[in-house]
C-alpha cells in the first residue's frame, strides 16, 4: 500500500471514532498529511545529515588547526 492510502485510512479511522460525521473528510486529511510528509521528511533528515557532516568538519579543522599551532 501506498503511504497516501495508508494516511488516508488512518486520517479516516481516527475521525470516524469522534462520531460527528462522515469519515471522508479524515481520509481527505489523512492523505494530504501523508503526501506533505513524502516531501518534509527526507529534506528534513538530509539537512540533518548535512549539518552534521559540516558541524564534524568544523570540529576536525579545529582539531588541526591547534596541533599545528603547538
Amino acid at each position: 500500500m501506498g503511504a497516501t492510502t495508508i494516511g488516508a485510512l488512518i486520517g479516516g479511522a481516527i475521525d470516524a471514532m469522534s462520531g460527528d460525521d462522515s469519515a471522508a473528510d479524515g481520509a481527505l486529511y489523512g492523505a494530504i498529511t501523508a503526501n506533505v510528509l513524502k516531501i518534509v521528511l527526507p529534506v528534513a533528515f538530509t539537512y540533518a545529515v548535512g549539518w552534521g557532516v559540516l558541524k564534524g568538519l568544523e570540529t576536525l579543522g579545529d582539531t588541526i588547526s591547534e596541533r599545528v599551532k603547538a
